[in-house]
């Protein structure tokens, strides 16, 4: 279904009836990375999976974090939703702790897979704004299946070659599926650089956090158990032999974890 506000339109997925918990995908994914999932957690709870912009078919240009997280909270009181659980991945958990501190009257609770407040660092910041920037350009000159190649390829996605070809295919079947245009935007209205870094304001957040990372990503790791040293109420659980994308590495895992933390809390 789509949903129009702020001059954007997104696109949004509600399966299933209860208690709303609301799916944030990361860069270069869609609602569809999460339909392995919907079919059981739609049985227990009501999920709403959105694309964000420059992604699926959301046709949102040149919206900043900022302006992302008003639209989303635009869409939940258009659609008369009580607080919700959000879950976000890499880039969709940026937009989740974002929306979280920007909004906390529409969040009960947060499940981070990933991800970060942004970066501290102000140089560092700038370094990876230009990088992005560069990154953006090549999408657009070099095209989409470049690109693709060139991301699957990544130091940060070597452990998903051990997925099985299936998988693998799934995985690039999505990411061909965006445009150039959409994830150029991306990268250089909500990419990390961009972004601001709300490292500060985690110690704000004291609603429920559940932190998820796989033990062979040892960036993240570090990240996310920094994060749970500041955020007041927050889990961190690390996945064993799982990378970056827990989700497509060890989805059964994920998939218990995740609703066995929100059986805890209802």
């Amino acid at each position: 279904m789509y949903f129009s506000t702020n001059d954007a339109t997104y696109w949004y997925e509600i399966d299933g009836e209860g208690y709303p918990l609301v799916l944030l995908h990361g860069f270069t994914g869609s609602s569809e990375t999460w339909q392995p999932f919907i079919t059981k957690w739609k049985q227990e709870w009501q999920v709403i999976t959105i694309d964000l912009p420059g992604h699926g078919k959301t046709n949102a240009k040149h919206k900043s974090m900022e302006a992302c997280c008003r639209d989303i909270a635009s869409l939940l009181q258009y659609l008369q939703l009580e607080p919700v659980h959000l879950l976000g991945y890499s880039m969709g958990g940026r937009t989740a702790i974002a929306f979280a501190i920007s909004y906390p009257e529409w969040v009960n609770g947060i499940i981070l897979e990933s991800t970060s407040p942004g970066l501290e660092d102000l140089l560092e910041r700038q370094k990876r704004k230009q990088a992005d920037d560069e990154l953006a350009k090549k999408i657009e000159q070099k095209g989409l299946a470049w690109f693709v190649s060139y991301w699957e390829n990544i130091p940060l996605f070597s452990t998903q070659q051990k997925m099985s070809t299936n998988n693998q295919t799934r995985i690039r079947k999505e990411r061909m599926r965006q445009s150039a245009v959409g994830l150029a935007d991306s990268l250089r209205f909500m990419g990390t650089g961009t972004q601001r870094s709300y490292w500060n304001e985690l110690a704000s957040m004291d609603k429920p956090a559940f932190l998820i990372t796989g033990e062979l990503d040892q960036k993240y790791c570090v990240i996310m158990e920094k994060m749970s040293r500041i955020l007041p109420n927050a889990v961190h659980h690390m996945v064993p032999d799982a990378g970056h994308a827990i989700h497509v590495e060890k989805p059964n895992i994920f998939g218990k974890i995740v609703s066995r933390h929100l059986e805890s809390l209802t």
